[in-house]
């Protein structure tokens, strides 16, 4: 089991390493744009207010922290974790301006922050690549404050047949597209199995109960290709 975990761990860390460069433009093209709008829903469903603290855990190129901040008029308290070193270059370069945001180079399962912090715990399409989804989870609730919302926007399952078909087809050709536009194809190869492995909503929905939140629902975003789930720290 720990090498296991290890193993994905080392797969994870070279995948981003390799993709970090070209990883808004690969986002884009895979959905076609369509990332930008399912963001901003996930913010939307949050509903900052000014003065809130986030945790963004995965924080990658940095986009939902700085919906984030700009939603709360960058006044709030923002701490963004990520685990590899060049996304976290890439991150921290890209909201070098927002003095409100701090980053910790740091893997999701071992947060080196106190207990009882932040109003919102984010991770966004960061949850399949962990190595272990009920750490990461029990670190998310650690470090919550009663009252806490824990967000988590990822990849899912389609709930419809035909748009499912449809995705199946189009995910074919993607690794193709990451070795046209990011020069390999293995990455994107294993970006597209990850999100075939994973749990579907209700699967999700359960685990993160399981852990200690309460309330948890999700919400489908483009029938299902993407979903929200949402729980509290109660």
């Amino acid at each position: 089991m720990k090498s296991t975990i290890q193993d994905k761990t080392k797969l994870v860390n070279s995948v981003f390493s390799k993709v970090y460069n070209e990883y808004d433009l690969m986002n884009d093209i895979m959905s076609l744009g369509i990332h930008r709008i399912w963001k901003n829903k996930f913010i939307d469903w949050m509903n900052p207010s000014r003065n809130s603290s986030l945790i963004d855990v995965a924080s990658g190129t940095g986009d939902i922290a700085k919906l984030f901040s700009l939603r709360s008029k960058n006044l709030s308290m923002i701490t963004c974790i990520e685990p590899n070193e060049e996304m976290f270059k890439k991150g921290k370069n890209n909201l070098i301006n927002l003095k409100n945001i701090e980053w910790i180079k740091s893997r999701a399962e071992d947060l080196p922050v106190k207990d009882n912090m932040y109003d919102f715990y984010s991770i966004s399409y960061g949850i399949r690549n962990v190595s272990d989804i009920n750490k990461t989870l029990k670190e998310a609730y650690r470090v919550l404050k009663t009252g806490g919302r824990f967000m988590c926007l990822e990849f899912s399952k389609i709930d419809n047949e035909f748009l499912n078909f449809l995705y199946k087809n189009y995910s074919k050709f993607i690794p193709t597209l990451g070795k046209y536009f990011a020069g390999s194809s293995k990455p994107y190869e294993y970006l597209i199995n990850s999100i075939d492995d994973f749990y579907n909503q209700e699967q999700l929905l359960e685990i993160i109960t399981k852990n200690g939140f309460s309330n948890v629902e999700y919400r489908n975003l483009s029938n299902g290709i993407s979903a929200i789930h949402s729980g509290w720290k109660i």
